[in-house]
């Protein structure tokens, strides 16, 4: 589990293919003495397991799933990423609950200057988009973000200064490609109601309005 709050940046030091698979090689921009072969590591949003370690350099192991659904397929050397260790149950969580497990990949579609933050438009499946919501939350490459305003298949972000240069995000361009994972509550929500419903994507939901106001809560 993470929180959304890259620890720093690392850059791609080998990038070798294994079958359908591939093997990365990582410099990380922190001492890795606290790290063990084994721990979980979020590489752009993507929870993988650390397989060695050298210095300030760790490789990770990268499934044929995990490449078929993430932008790791387009991993180059040299190129740099987004690094956050696993959560300690003793750690503040100033982002948001992040499983490192992405439901798709976005499109960065606009980018403009707002005073002194950058607006991001982001455009997604639209089997995404709907659990994108006002004001929610959302992670992008792993980078826990507010979701300014949003429709069934795009979003906008606001990058302040400090994550636009400690993350990747500040250096993304239009037409570029992001890990997305939405908010996983919104996703046990959906499953709760499916089960109460029958599993009918247009059965009428236990809970609606009509029901609120009939009982008095509004």
């Amino acid at each position: 589990m993470f929180t959304g709050i890259i620890e720093a940046q690392g850059t791609l030091r080998k990038v070798a293919r294994a079958g359908e698979g591939m093997r990365l090689c990582i410099e990380a921009g922190f001492s890795l003495k606290e790290m063990d072969v084994g721990d979980s590591i979020a590489i752009n949003g993507v929870c993988l397991t650390v397989v060695s370690i050298s210095g300030r350099t760790f490789e990770v192991d990268v499934a044929p799933e995990t490449l078929s659904k993430t932008t790791l397929m387009d991993a180059k050397q040299a190129e740099g990423v987004n690094l956050e260790r696993a959560l300690r149950l003793s750690d503040r969580i100033d982002g948001h609950l992040v499983s490192g497990h992405v439901d798709g990949i976005g499109t960065v579609r606009s980018r403009r200057s707002s005073a002194n933050a950058i607006l991001v438009g982001i455009e997604v499946p639209e089997d995404l988009g709907r659990y994108i919501v006002r004001k929610g939350s959302v992670a992008v490459d792993g980078i826990s973000l507010t979701v300014n305003r949003c429709d069934s298949a795009s979003f906008e972000v606001s990058i302040i200064p400090h994550t636009a240069e400690i993350t990747t995000i500040g250096r993304k361009k239009i037409g570029g490609r992001v890990n997305i994972e939405t908010d996983m509550i919104g996703k046990y929500v959906e499953r709760f109601v499916k089960h109460y419903t029958g599993g009918k994507e247009d059965s009428k939901p236990p809970v609606d309005m009509e029901l609120l106001t009939r009982t008095g809560f509004i």
